[in-house]
């Protein structure tokens, strides 16, 4: 039997997996800078992949906020 998920339930679950792979990145780039010689180019790369992934995780939560009229 298939589950069919509301959207909101479907953006909570897209945050949660956006939530691990920018966890996993922060990991990543932790482990890279600590290198002898650290790949900048490489820590950049990942640095600006992990703020686009924030960047989507808000955007999403934004859409499970209702609109509050001022």
């Amino acid at each position: 039997m298939k589950m069919i998920l509301s959207e909101n339930d479907q953006i909570e679950l897209r945050i949660i997996e956006l939530n691990q792979e920018h966890q996993d990145l922060h990991y990543i780039i932790d482990h890279l800078s600590e290198e002898i010689q650290p790949d900048q180019l490489r820590i950049v790369r990942l640095k600006k992949r992990r703020l686009f992934v924030k960047d989507q995780i808000e955007h999403l939560k934004s859409i499970l906020i209702p609109d509050i009229d001022a």
